[in-house]
């Protein structure tokens, strides 16, 4: 079953019961999915959509980022949401897997309320037929299972999507509050 704007609203409510002083910052976000109901979840709902991303946390502290080709950024995986992801942390493991082939058995979620939401605009993509538009990213915190997970010759990246990927100590990411919430993680 798609997710739901119920589920987003849900997960919004968790997500400032944790992070209150967050709430005018996520005024658009709540703004567009009182519009868009469940088309919130839609790629093709250009007032924003949800999208869904996965911090990953190697026992030393470092955390997984890629180069998305696309945007030519370097980024926490993640991505849209389908139709098959009940659950926008079941979308943000889903992504990962994609994007990475770290298996979903190889990570465990941090709780099931995001470690960040995060509203950025998203430039016009005509190869895509895509106007611009907002992403609202739930960011998921993971971490690794396996004391293999992490090693270069794990990773299989999701070459149309992904062009890098590399381990970073959580004071290398420069958005906040993420970088700190992370480092936070690690202690």
């Amino acid at each position: 079953m798609p997710i739901t704007a119920q589920h987003v609203s849900d997960t919004l409510d968790a997500y400032l019961a944790t992070y209150p002083a967050e709430k005018d910052a996520l005024s658009v976000l709540a703004e567009v999915l009182d519009e868009a109901g469940d088309s919130i979840a839609s790629r093709k709902e250009y007032r924003g959509h949800v999208t869904a991303g996965a911090a990953l946390l190697r026992p030393d502290g470092r955390v997984l980022t890629i180069e998305h080709r696309a945007l030519q950024k370097w980024l926490l995986p993640g991505g849209h949401v389908e139709d098959s992801d009940a659950t926008l942390l079941d979308a943000a493991l889903r992504e990962l897997a994609e994007e990475t082939g770290i298996s979903p058995f190889q990570v465990e979620p941090v709780g099931d309320v995001p470690l960040h939401i995060d509203a950025h605009p998203i430039p016009a993509n005509p190869d895509k037929g895509e106007d611009p538009h907002q992403h609202f990213d739930f960011r998921f915190l993971f971490r690794t299972t396996s004391d293999t997970v992490g090693l270069q010759e794990t990773v299989e990246l999701q070459e149309e999507e992904v062009t890098a990927c590399s381990w970073q100590f959580a004071d290398m990411l420069t958005a906040e509050p993420l970088r700190t919430r992370v480092m936070n993680a690690t202690r």
